[in-house]
């Protein structure tokens, strides 16, 4: 190759690897965002059939995009990298395409909860994107790689440990970086508020009337006069306004009260115990949930249960586990977007979420009864540090990569 295609290969390369890596390690963080998303998708087709397997397509598509990222980004088996680029690009961009017309879901999920897109706005980053996956594809034979062939095989085989290691880890626990709303250190309050001067929601209402057998459409300022019948009525949105990243959190009791501005409010710790669905339940540490409650009751602190099921649920729930709390009611989608986890310990105090725990990590007595909230700090700031030094570590590795291959293949 010359000189000129070597440097639009090389910037194709980084271009195609760091979009896949970004899509493929948003997506595999949060495995059961991605797999709720795979949900949706499934059912607003009518294949209900396939959620089955949104799970085991979750991991697998949010693995291989994030290899075959790592593997265009430092040129790692670029021939098969490229047919697995395209095998991507062939069967999403016209995916995204019918999405985009259909409308089926507002959020396309293709970088998870950390950068929402609609679906026009991921029809067209997958066209733009086309063109340089198009080209590493035609030249895949002509692109040449210093290291031998079993050395590009381990470097695969490593990055497929490494990935598939922070997916089971966010799947057995919870994600290592949280992108929606409800991560720890936020306070639900604020999240819920409308600034001043947001923009609202247009619509525009059309009013249906028929005379003589002849259906019309009119506007509010052009109604048309008695001889007409009236119809029926449509409302579209022109324009969406502003909406608050928390907009949907509320917290009812069985008689339909609601509590949510009394817990928020509280200044006393209040954990939560969030099970979407109690069919689902997982009993595994249910032996550390009740002694939690326990706990909470002789020291004065709140307890409560959310989930989304019916109250017959709730009931038989309640007299098979012998618990002794109150459950109230919150909708599924919320519950799903607080914690990844069925079920999960939320811990709230002053409208601000402290700590979250996954149901295999539900925290041992002696763990809270010194300093509640400064046992939460001390863990999440203990594991933010050890996620950005090993984030350091694997950025200057893949920065030394890429200079030692752009010095060889570009610059001689």
């Amino acid at each position: 190759m010359s000189t000129l295609q070597k440097r639009i290969a090389l910037v194709c390369r980084i271009l195609v690897g760091i979009v896949f890596i970004y899509s493929g390690f948003a997506k595999g963080v949060d495995p059961l965002g991605f797999t709720y998303k795979l949900n949706d998708y499934f059912t607003a087709f009518n294949a209900q059939w396939a959620t089955s397997l949104s799970f085991s397509l979750s991991v697998i598509l949010s693995l291989a995009e994030f290899v075959i990222g790592v593997a265009f980004l430092v040129n790692l088996k670029i021939k098969q990298a490229s047919w697995g680029a395209m095998l991507f690009m062939m069967v999403f961009t016209p995916l995204t395409f019918v999405l985009a017309l259909s409308n089926p879901v507002h959020d396309c999920g293709c970088f998870g909860d950390a950068l929402i897109l609609t679906n026009w706005q991921t029809f067209g980053k997958n066209i733009i994107l086309l063109i340089p996956v198009v080209y590493i594809f035609i030249i895949r034979t002509k692109i040449e790689n210093i290291v031998g062939c079993w050395e590009q095989w381990i470097g695969v085989g490593i990055t497929t440990i490494c990935m598939g290691s922070v997916i089971g880890y966010s799947y057995n626990h919870l994600p290592v970086l949280d992108f929606r709303p409800y991560k720890i250190g936020t306070h639900i309050p604020d999240k819920m508020n409308i600034p001043d001067g947001a923009p609202a929601d247009e619509w525009e209402s059309l009013f249906i009337y028929t005379k003589n057998e002849v259906e019309k459409k009119f506007d509010i300022q052009n109604l048309p006069d008695s001889t007409w019948t009236f119809v029926d009525a449509k409302h579209i949105l022109k324009s969406k306004g502003y909406t608050p990243p928390i907009h949907d959190f509320s917290i009812r009791s069985e008689e339909g009260d609601e509590i949510t501005d009394l817990v928020l409010a509280s200044e006393n710790y209040n954990f939560l115990l969030v099970a979407y669905n109690l069919e689902k339940y997982s009993y595994k540490n249910q032996e550390k949930i009740e002694d939690l409650a326990n706990f909470c009751n002789s020291n004065g602190y709140n307890f409560y249960g959310l989930t989304a099921s019916p109250n017959s649920d709730v009931r038989d729930y309640l007299e098979s586990a012998n618990a002794h709390f109150e459950f109230y009611n919150t909708d599924e989608i919320t519950l799903k977007t607080i914690i990844r986890s069925n079920p999960g310990i939320v811990l709230i105090k002053s409208g601000t979420i402290i700590d979250k725990w996954h149901y295999n990590d539900i925290p041992n007595i002696s763990q809270l009864e010194n300093n509640i909230t400064g046992d939460s700090i001390s863990k999440y700031k203990k594991k933010s540090d050890n996620f950005y030094i090993l984030l350091l570590i694997v950025s200057s590795g893949l920065m030394i990569t890429l200079y030692l291959h752009f010095r060889k293949n570009v610059c001689k």
